[in-house]
Order: C-alpha cells, then sequence, then structure tokens
C-alpha cells in the first residue's frame, strides 16, 4: 500500500482548496468544491474566496446570496457555513442525526422542553415574518416560560431548517441578522442525500483522509463504517504513522516539490478544521495558537502551503494596517512575498484606506 508523506498530504488538500493557485470559477462552484464555508461571521468567506477564486469581488458573492443561489446556515459541526443552495437541500437532511445529536448531548439546556411543540411554533413565527434570533426568543418565551431562553435558541438553529436573509450590508449580513425558514427561502426540503455522497464531498475538498478526519468536519459519527463500504469505489493509502487514508481515484494527488505560494485565510477557516489530524497544515505544538481556549479560530497565513502564523487588521481613521504575527523567524523571500501578498488583501478587505500597511510582530 502506498504511503503518503506528511508534506505530499498537504499539497493534496492544498490543490482541492485551491490554495496552490487561484482559480477561475464562479462563486457557487467555489463553495461547493471547498465543501462549504464556515461562517460564523459575515466577512470571512469573503476573505477565504479572495484568496482562492482568481479575480472575486465582494459583488460576485452578494449577488448569489441575494440571488438565493448561496446562503449562510446552520451546516456541518452544528456551525454557520456558507453553502449552495443545491448543496443545503442534499446534505441538510443527511445532517439531521448529527445536528439531534447536538441537543441530547446538552441536556442541561433542554430540560422539560418538548422539541416536538417548539419547532412548529418557530417555524410560524419565523414565516410569519423573517426575524433575529433576540427577537425570537423573546416570542419563545412567552409560548414556554419553564425553558431556558438559551436552550430556546439553540434547539431552534438546530433542529429547524433555517438560513440568514441577506442584506446590502458589507459583508452580506448585518451583526443581527434575520433567519427565515429554508423551505420558505428555497422551497419544501428534498429527502436528502445519503451519507456515502457527504463522505465523497469531504473527500473531494479535503482528502486523503481518515474516518476520524471525516467526522471531524461533519460532526457526524461512524463514518468508519461508511468508508468500508466505499472503499470498492476508492483509493487507499496510509500515512507515514500508518494509519489508512481514503481518497477518490482521480483526485489531484501532486508532489510534494509543487510550489505552495503565500495565503491569508480567513478566522475559522475550514482548511484548519476539516481534520482530526492537523499536521498535514501546521505543526502540532502551534495548534493552540490558532484555536484559543473559547474556541475561537484566529485568522493564519500560510507559507511553503503550512500554517506559519496568525493575522489581523486594524484600521484607524484612513490607515489600515495587516500585522502578522509569525510561530518562527521567517526567511527574507517569506516576509517578500507575505509582504506583497499581504498588501493585496488589504486593498481587497479595505478598499476605501488612504494608506496600507503590512508589519510583522515578533515571534
Amino acid at each position: 500500500m502506498e504511503i503518503l508523506t506528511t508534506r505530499r498530504l498537504n499539497r493534496a488538500t492544498l490543490a482541492r482548496q485551491m490554495l496552490l493557485q487561484r482559480e477561475r470559477v464562479d462563486v457557487v462552484t467555489a463553495v461547493e468544491r471547498l465543501g462549504g464555508m464556515q461562517a460564523q461571521e459575515a466577512r470571512h468567506p469573503f476573505t477565504g474566496l479572495w484568496t482562492r477564486v482568481e479575480g472575486f469581488h465582494r459583488e460576485d458573492l452578494h449577488r448569489a446570496l441575494h440571488e438565493r443561489r448561496v446562503v449562510r446556515a446552520t451546516m456541518m459541526r452544528a456551525t454557520l457555513h456558507l453553502v449552495s443552495a443545491a448543496d443545503y437541500a442534499a446534505f441538510r437532511p443527511t445532517l439531521r442525526p448529527a445536528l439531534a445529536a447536538a441537543v441530547t448531548g446538552r441536556g442541561e439546556l433542554f430540560a422539560g422542553l418538548d422539541l416536538d411543540r417548539l419547532i412548529p411554533v418557530a417555524h410560524a413565527l419565523l414565516r410569519e415574518r423573517p426575524r433575529d434570533f433576540t427577537t425570537l426568543r423573546a416570542l419563545l418565551q412567552e409560548e414556554f416560560p419553564e425553558a431556558d431562553e438559551r436552550g430556546l435558541g439553540y434547539a431552534v438553529r438546530t433542529q429547524l431548517p433555517i438560513v440568514m436573509v441577506p442584506t446590502e450590508d458589507r459583508w452580506g449580513f448585518p451583526p443581527v441578522a434575520d433567519f427565515t425558514p429554508a423551505d420558505v427561502w428555497l422551497g419544501p426540503e428534498p429527502a436528502g442525500r445519503p451519507v456515502e455522497e457527504l463522505v465523497l464531498r469531504y473527500l473531494a475538498a479535503f482528502g486523503p483522509a481518515t474516518a476520524a478526519d471525516a467526522q471531524t468536519w461533519s460532526g457526524v459519527k461512524g463514518l468508519r463504517a461508511v468508508l468500508d463500504g466505499l472503499r470498492p469505489r476508492l483509493r487507499v493509502f496510509r500515512d507515514e504513522r500508518g494509519r489508512e487514508l481514503f481518497d477518490l481515484p482521480d483526485a489531484p494527488r501532486p508532489d510534494e516539490d509543487v510550489p505552495a505560494p503565500a495565503r491569508f485565510l480567513p478566522d475559522f477557516d475550514n482548511l484548519v478544521l476539516a481534520h482530526a489530524d492537523r499536521t498535514r497544515l501546521m505543526a502540532e505544538e502551534h495548534r493552540g495558537r490558532v484555536t484559543t481556549r473559547n474556541l475561537r479560530v484566529r485568522a493564519t497565513f500560510l507559507w511553503d502551503g503550512s500554517v506559519r502564523g496568525t493575522w489581523q487588521v486594524e484600521r484607524r481613521r484612513g490607515a489600515a494596517v495587516l500585522r502578522m504575527t509569525p510561530f518562527e523567524p521567517l526567511s527574507g523571500t517569506a516576509v517578500s512575498e507575505l509582504t506583497q501578498e499581504g498588501e493585496a488583501l488589504l486593498g481587497s478587505v479595505e478598499p476605501d484606506a488612504a494608506t496600507l500597511e503590512v508589519r510583522f510582530e515578533d515571534t
């Protein structure tokens, strides 16, 4: 059985995530090829697409959202994602058992709450008009006075298919967005696709990967049995630690010496969240510097294909500053290429800034 080195796994994943070179694809195709984009905050997918798609403009994603070809909704890992409308219809039903488990696993929030009563009430309130969750929770509290307010909100987010309503705000949504039922926005929910199709889509976006990797990305348990059932349709490899890796037969697996350019990833980017073992992307000792104790996932930059540090943009009056904090000292070539890419990033996310500056903080 062929062994894939860590560096070869790195290049395979970067190729599928459009990080070896920017690609000329439309927004919907890009979002589907990426396996969806985590969208805890509205602005992050804009950066994620800019760093991957040749000629991307903010208006491209705005248009796709307003034309209902892309939606922002609770999906994998019971977190907000940007997905195509087609993938939402196909895979939201597939994720239903995992989303149900998100509720049963937090019993203290849902003590005494009758979900069979709650969901129709919430659906009716949102069907009446789109509402933000502060408003919705207050209305639900009137109907369910004994229920925990946080439990009401979390149950609706995970158990009722709902999507965020886009606006003309800069990043497509206001900080407090309205929600509407998915069947109002997109039409009646279809039966959904088998879980095998979800796993194949994962491998297309993030493979080669283990069953544990696929479960980490999706939040769905029991995927080892699913992959075993798919084995005749897949290529099987081993990593340098002897673990089985599954992959699509014709998926790209570039040589490990293929160059990987400087790239910037937004907060919560799926690239750094989609594997149980993330050593193909970063040294294990750096993992805690990317994911904080309160589970925030910082924006990162890549050099030679690996996560080498974090970044943030500060805006003061007319000046925009990109601050990079490397995990270790960088070579002169890395500093030069990251600076050039960083200046382009600033021009994208802060187009009205009078001055742009890239700074490297002490390691």
